[in-house]
């Protein structure tokens, strides 16, 4: 019988033909989806060249449960689900054609077959797709749980019916995925993983250090995008590590930055085996080797010794500071029994980190706290006061730090990190869940540049030449931080003046009152330095050196006091990566560009196609023709680059 007629008969019959087991298959199991049973592959023979010479298909209710011949009945026993069911389809291969024939035929049921409603919950007739796996695949890395992936799919076929599998089978895909993911070994799989990054974009950068038995005991790793980040924001990094973030228990170490808007910035991530000093050497040693050896001006931690002693050896001319947000806590930890009810231990305490800018000053306080405390032999609080110039105000104000004094972007960061991961995560579901991490970060920059173009600065005062050039020079963020400052100088009053050749000095103060700062101004470059050392600290004027250049004549900020860093250019020039490449953030943006626009085609093609059977028919004949055409193209493309 022609292939071509079953379809429209619809019904087995003794005699049919088909080209291949696969469309015999696919007939018996269309019928039994119109019927209400599904079918169940049972015995196939095969000759000694490996072609099957007949096979059987059968109801799945065929046969019967064999009863428990134990001592002990199991707590727990399958519901029976077979009745002893005969309907049947055997296919034999017919040689004089190499097509096989129904053999044998029953089509008759012992038990009730199943409702048109239902029929997509049949086991034969569930099945995810290519289709529908890819975008299982997708959601489950956009962290949707199964039960959010589940119902987004019954959403966009117009109901759960129209799926084409339950939520078990879509449990057993994204399993099956995950064990072919793995089937390398957790560490096999990660070292793929890193080499198809690496062939995605040449300039990822990895590295493993192993132990003496060949083990994998740190690992870190950079894409290009952090690399391009590092090359511009790298000079104030934090680092932090946090826990629980994969099932190994590992510490996850982050360098973190900021970007012209104040944003986060990751520039690097590790996955330790512990936290010792050579650990942290072999890690901090490892982000130098990946950013050229640049170093940072200024890193930022928390008290960890072993992290202290290994940046002394590895970053010997970086400035350590200490993580202000860590001390806090510590001081709770160490002192939280000198607590007493209106102390002003917390504020004597707080007012020697944050406040004061004099070393005498802090000095004076610093004594007057511990005598007035009892705290002379507290060994924590004596120790944290020998390295004082890495945390105090007085002591850091005028190293560089971008306004940072703590590592709570890190720890902000980690909060996000831990919103995405899980314990459970495999190696390989980290790195993809960890991108996500930083997918977000950078579509929050992508944000803030395309409101930074779009709209306008608020100028909050009159627009004064100076306020117009810093709205015009500076990222939105950072221009209210000058545009702060500018209002505090027009509040600030000369007290003195005093010249001399070169240079003029004027006291500056807050005509309210508050400290008074003293302003050297050079007359022949046109400098100035102010003694509270906020563009030493933080890369901005402060309002005492905009009162001095209004009151000299100056009226837009001098080249030399505009940090490209916080500008609307700070991202241009170029980056290149240890070989002397140029690094590309993302080689496959056009790629991107192009499914945007074949996308939404796409799908509106296959909405239409979906409301019969005959366009759906034709847009399935048509679909496969453009995908091997296009598999084609893509092959000779891809032979052509090989030569």
């Amino acid at each position: 019988m022609d292939c071509s007629k079953l379809t429209e008969n619809g019904t087995p019959e003794l005699g049919m033909e088909f080209n291949s087991e696969e469309d015999a298959y696919k007939f018996y199991n269309k019928y039994a989806f119109k019927m209400g049973f599904s079918v169940r592959k049972d015995y196939l023979n095969k000759d000694k060249d490996g072609m099957t010479t007949s096979r059987r298909y059968s109801c799945c209710k065929e046969g019967v449960k064999r009863k428990y011949e134990g001592d002990v009945m199991p707590k727990r026993t399958r519901v029976p689900t077979k009745t002893g069911c005969g309907a049947k389809m055997v296919i034999v291969l017919f040689r004089g054609t190499m097509k096989y024939r129904v053999h044998d035929l029953v089509l008759e049921h012992n038990h009730e077959l199943h409702i048109a409603q239902c029929a997509h919950m049949m086991p034969s007739q569930r099945k995810v797709s290519v289709a529908q796996g890819f975008q299982a695949e997708i959601s489950e890395d956009a962290g949707l749980s199964l039960k959010q992936n589940h119902e987004l799919m019954g959403t966009e076929a117009g109901g759960m019916g129209n799926v084409g599998y339950t939520r078990d089978d879509l449990k057993r895909y994204l399993r099956t995925r995950r064990e072919r993911s793995l089937k390398y070994g957790e560490a096999g799989s990660m070292l793929n993983y890193f080499q198809e990054q690496t062939l995605e974009n040449p300039s990822f950068f990895h590295a493993v250090q192993l132990d003496c038995e060949e083990q994998i005991t740190n690992i870190f790793w950079a894409d290009a995008g952090m690399l391009i980040d590092y090359n511009f924001f790298g000079d104030v990094v934090t680092f932090d590590t946090t826990y629980k973030t994969n099932k190994e228990y590992r510490p996850l170490g982050v360098f973190v930055g900021f970007n012209q808007h104040r944003q986060i910035v990751i520039f690097g991530a590790a996955l330790m085996y512990d936290e010792t000093i050579d650990s942290f050497k072999w890690v901090f040693g490892t982000f130098l080797e990946a950013m050229c050896g640049k170093h940072p001006s200024t890193i930022l931690t928390d008290q960890d010794h072993a992290m202290a002693a290994a940046l002394s050896i590895v970053m010997p001319e970086t400035f350590h500071g200490l993580c202000t947000f860590h001390i806090r806590r510590n001081f709770m930890k160490h002192l939280g029994n000198h607590y007493k009810e209106n102390s002003d231990l917390p504020y004597m305490f707080g007012a020697c980190m944050y406040e004061f800018e004099e070393v005498e000053q802090f000095n004076r306080v610093w004594e007057a706290m511990v005598k007035k405390h009892n705290l002379e032999n507290n060994e924590w609080l004596s120790g944290l006061y020998k390295i004082r110039d890495k945390w105090a105000r007085c002591m850091m104000k005028e190293r560089w730090t971008a306004g940072m004094r703590s590592t709570q972007l890190s720890e902000s960061l980690n909060a996000a990190i831990k919103n995405h991961l899980k314990l459970d995560h495999d190696l390989v579901q980290f790195f993809r869940h960890f991108n996500r991490v930083v997918d977000e970060k950078r579509h929050n920059e992508l944000i803030a540049e395309y409101e930074m173009r779009q709209k306008l600065p608020m100028v909050g005062l009159r627009q004064t030449p100076m306020l117009v050039h810093a709205s015009e020079t500076y990222s939105p963020t950072v221009f209210v931080a000058f545009q702060n400052e500018y209002g505090e100088s027009t509040a600030m009053v000369i007290l003195r003046q005093q010249d001399a050749a070169m240079f003029v000095e004027f006291a500056v103060m807050r005509y309210d009152g508050g400290p008074e700062r003293t302003v050297v101004f050079n007359r022949n470059d046109l400098s100035v330095r102010c003694s509270c050392k906020k563009y030493e600290n933080e890369g901005i004027l402060c309002g005492h050196a905009l009162k001095v250049f209004d009151t000299v004549g100056i009226k837009i900020i001098p080249p030399e006091y505009i940090k490209r860093r916080w500008t609307k250019r700070a991202r241009a020039g170029d980056c290149f990566d240890r070989r002397g490449q140029e690094v590309v953030a993302d080689p496959k943006v056009m790629i991107s560009t192009r499914y945007r626009e074949l996308a939404p085609a796409m799908i509106k093609v296959a909405t239409r196609a979906a409301m019969s059977e005959d366009t759906s028919k034709v847009a399935i004949t048509v679909i496969s023709d453009l995908s091997k055409r296009v598999e084609l193209l893509l092959s000779e493309s891809s032979s052509r680059k090989r030569h």
